[in-house]
């Protein structure tokens, strides 16, 4: 594969083409041909200092890459003598990629480095350079953008050597044998060439609204290290032995990635306006943390023996259970704040021309009845992996069932976040849940109160199901009541225990002849005409298969599945059944999420 500017197209490359690091703070995204395209700073939610994913000419990059009018120069055939690797240093979120030219081999390690102890107080972004064999000219350049049109960057030539503002925030390239800077007005760039041995450092440091820090190249080389040590020991600790290894690890990972660590909260994916269709009419801002996506994250990672991050993100989601309760947000920015339900659209063009750019949801507004069979699965996992709630939580979780025996027989949004507020199957599943686990935690002595009304609702939604959710013409649950069209989210309620028989390997076997694509499954009916089919449907429809005693359907499922991930094991919220591209923001928490679930369902965990 090329690396070079070829790959881009009106200056913007396939979604496939992107790797991401992460530090616990913020995300980078970074395209095959060397450039970091998408890095908030300090913040995931931060307004992008580096944008060029959704605004080709002013959002901003760092470009490291082999200089191709070089190589062209020395008589190198760009096209087809210059090959990129990729792959992650294991059990990390630090990437390597290794380029083979005509005259030499070099290799990249990015690290977005965290310290001693965790994230560091400040952004640092380092790119080490290492001569492999003969040589290799490299080019560089830093480019803030304008934070998707809202301020202009600037160098302010200090004593310490110049200094690159965008609004508030502050950036310094430091370098170790990467020749001399050329610095512009709103740019910093240089040229290099590697040999056998060498070892060169382009890093990039940043703090917003606060002095800046400018770490010398050793210390930066030191972080690389204790990071890469910091993400392998978190790997270590995960508990699978099963097959799939890989990919469950590359999945937590990504996890960890996006989780939020001042706050514990954990995002639904990197990036903003990523659309998922052609013409632009479903792009969404998804920096921010959904319980939905909490939850399932914990129970990933419960059933992976993990322990300091699910406390963490556990008490953080409980916190926010009872300052909400007894009707919860959907979703919270990643500081824990409950953002307004507006979406601004800003002045960017979108990835590749498609908008719209936009910032905040809103769905954040909206009752999503799911949420609560979300919080009280989660609070049951965590029990049975042998931990005590506090009185407090087990107060608000007791008048939390008490308010879904009088909230489940209201119309909702749903899991989709649909404007139309309908009785959604799927949403009385969630409630069904919620008063089963509310009904365990109760008898194993976790709940105060009587759990007499939370039985009786709890057949009661059970018969509305059985009238309403249930099509015995279509041999499926149906999406909603009144309707005979499908939803793949149903498949979660195998999952979560509700139907494991007949009923619902009808349902799969029904959602698969309309909705299925190959491995993959689109949402809901309809949906075919208006975007592409959901990754986390696929995974989903994977563990249903196991879970109804369907094993070897199951297993080549999942195995289509893994194909579809890029070269580093990354996946989108959507791809094309078409032609696989990738569609909509990523890394995708929920994909990978489901991942998860199917390949621990499939071991037996």
């Amino acid at each position: 594969m090329s690396a070079g500017h070829a790959d881009r197209r009106d200056g913007s490359v396939d979604l496939r083409s992107y790797a991401a690091i992460g530090n616990g703070r913020t995300v980078a995204l970074i395209a095959h041909d060397g450039s970091v395209d998408w890095f908030p700073v300090p913040d995931l939610d931060s307004a992008p200092v580096f944008a060029r994913l959704l605004d080709a000419d002013h959002g901003g990059c760092i470009e490291l890459q082999p200089d191709e009018e070089a190589l062209a120069a020395a008589g190198v055939d760009v096209a087809t003598d210059l090959r990129v690797h990729r792959e992650y240093v294991p059990g990390t979120n630090v990437l390597r990629t290794t380029y083979t030219t005509g005259m030499g081999t070099a290799q990249v390690t990015d690290s977005l480095n965290m310290g001693s102890t965790g994230a560091l107080p400040w952004t640092e972004l380092a790119r080490c350079v290492d001569g492999v064999a003969g040589q290799v000219p490299m080019v560089w350049r830093v480019v803030p953008g304008t934070m998707l049109n809202a301020a202009s960057p600037w160098v302010q030539n200090t004593h310490q050597g110049p200094v690159l503002r965008v609004g508030e925030v502050s950036l310094a390239v430091r370098g170790e044998d990467i020749g001399a800077h050329d610095v512009g007005p709103q740019a910093i760039a240089g040229r290099f060439t590697t040999g056998e041995g060498t070892e060169h450092l382009l890093a990039v440091v940043g703090t917003a609204a606060e002095p800046l820090r400018l770490p010398e190249p050793h210390a930066i080389r030191r972080n690389v290290g204790l990071s890469v040590d910091l993400w392998r020991r978190w790997t270590d600790l995960l508990e699978y032995d099963g097959p799939y290894g890989d990919e469950v690890h590359r999945s937590a990972l990504v996890l960890k990635m996006l989780s939020h660590s001042p706050s514990g909260s954990i995002a639904a994916a990197a990036t903003t306006s990523l659309p998922e269709n052609r013409e632009g009419t479903k792009n969404y801002d998804y920096r921010f943390a959904w319980i939905r996506d909490a939850t399932y994250t914990l129970h990933a990672l419960l059933r992976l023996d993990e322990q300091e991050d699910v406390h963490a993100a556990v008490s953080w989601l409980l916190r926010l259970a009872r300052a909400q309760s007894p009707e919860l947000h959907v979703l919270n920015r990643l500081n824990g704040q409950v953002p307004e339900a507006v979406t601004t659209e800003l002045d960017a063009p979108g990835w590749r021309g498609i908008g719209p750019v936009v910032a905040g949801n809103d769905a954040a507004g909206q009752l999503q009845l799911g949420v609560y069979g979300d919080i009280f699965d989660m609070a049951t996992l965590y029990v049975e992996g042998g931990n005590v709630l506090d009185a407090e939580t087990a107060r608000m979780l007791s008048g939390l069932a008490d308010a879904v025996c009088d909230l489940w027989i209201r119309p909702d949004a749903g899991m989709w976040e649909l404007p139309e507020h309908r009785h959604y199957t799927s949403s009385k599943m969630g409630c069904w849940v919620a008063l089963d686990r509310a009904i365990a935690l109760a008898d194993g002595g976790h709940l105060p109160g009587t759990d007499d009304r939370w039985r009786d609702e709890r057949e009661r939604i059970r018969a509305w199901i059985d009238e309403h959710g249930w099509s015995q013409e279509r041999g499926a649950y149906v999406w909603y009541r009144g309707t005979e069209q499908l939803d793949a989210s149903v498949l979660l309620h195998t999952i979560s225990g509700f139907d494991t028989g007949p009923r619902m390997s009808s349902t799969i076997d029904a959602l698969r002849a309309e909705l299925g694509r190959g491995p993959l499954l689109f949402r809901y009916s309809g949906m075919p005409e208006e975007e592409g089919t959901f990754t986390a449907c696929g995974f989903w429809c994977a563990a249903s298969l196991a879970l109804v005693g369907r094993r070897e359907e199951a297993v080549e499922q999942m195995g289509q599945l893994l194909a579809l991930a890029n070269d580093v094991g990354l996946y989108t919220e959507m791809i094309d059944p078409e032609d696989s591209s990738f569609w909509g923001n990523m890394p995708q928490a929920l994909s990978h999420l489901a991942l998860l679930v199917a390949a621990l369902t499939l071991n037996g965990q």
